[in-house]
């Protein structure tokens, strides 16, 4: 990578999501480090989470006691949660020029409650627009994996999504790459199947080329 690479990233909203076991966690703090290790500025967040208000929302989602919850709840809860972090983390960031990383975003409500969860694209995409006052994602990275190798990579300690089976996480991956055929201009499809150096290779490369300089 040059020096200077990131500076384009300055001001962006990127997204970084992916189906469970996808490998995105470990290339989120590797990116986060070479923007910084480069000069730009990196508010990185997550989801569901990232504020005081959005963890607790992030505890009663993931909960496997709560197996009862119905999949609108669920989207409203998750869209409360990105509601508070675009208040709290995201718009003030941006507003002060910090590129923007987030750990998954609406394509993830798409493709878990929508493709997979059987909610309309319609009704996500409304709520989601009001929760997030129009200020939609520069880029989404799908870090893309198919249901079995993703399986092996999760821990035996599973979340309530993480439970929810091979079929589930079968639409849940064909959601994730709708979204990138029906946008390809606002989305990058790296192969997370490869080793991770190969991994942040395509993300480094696609992004780049996202932004030239």
């Amino acid at each position: 990578m040059r020096p200077g690479w990131s500076h384009a990233l300055q001001g962006r909203f990127i997204v970084f999501d992916g189906p469970d076991g996808s490998g995105k966690s470990t290339q989120i703090r590797r990116f986060v480090q070479a923007v910084r290790d480069d000069g730009t500025t990196v508010t990185d967040v997550r989801e569901p989470g990232g504020t005081p208000i959005g963890e607790k929302i992030r505890e009663i989602l993931l909960d496997p006691a709560n197996v009862e919850m119905d999949v609108r709840c669920e989207m409203l809860l998750y869209m409360a949660s990105r509601a508070q972090l675009m208040v709290e983390r995201i718009r003030p960031a941006l507003a002060a020029g910090h590129m923007v990383l987030s750990d998954r975003f609406i394509s993830s409500t798409l493709a878990y409650q929508g493709t997979a969860g059987g909610l309309s694209p319609a009704e996500i995409l409304s709520v989601g627009d009001v929760a997030i006052g129009g200020r939609w994602p520069d880029l989404t990275v799908v870090f893309d994996v198919d249901e079995r190798v993703a399986a092996g990579r999760l821990s035996p300690l599973l979340d309530r999504m993480e439970q929810k089976g091979a079929e589930f996480h079968r639409r849940v991956r064909a959601g994730y790459l709708q979204q990138a055929r029906e946008r390809p201009d606002r989305h990058l499809v790296v192969d997370a199947s490869k080793d991770p150096d190969a991994v942040f290779a395509q993300v480094i490369a696609g992004v780049t080329a996202h932004w030239p300089r």
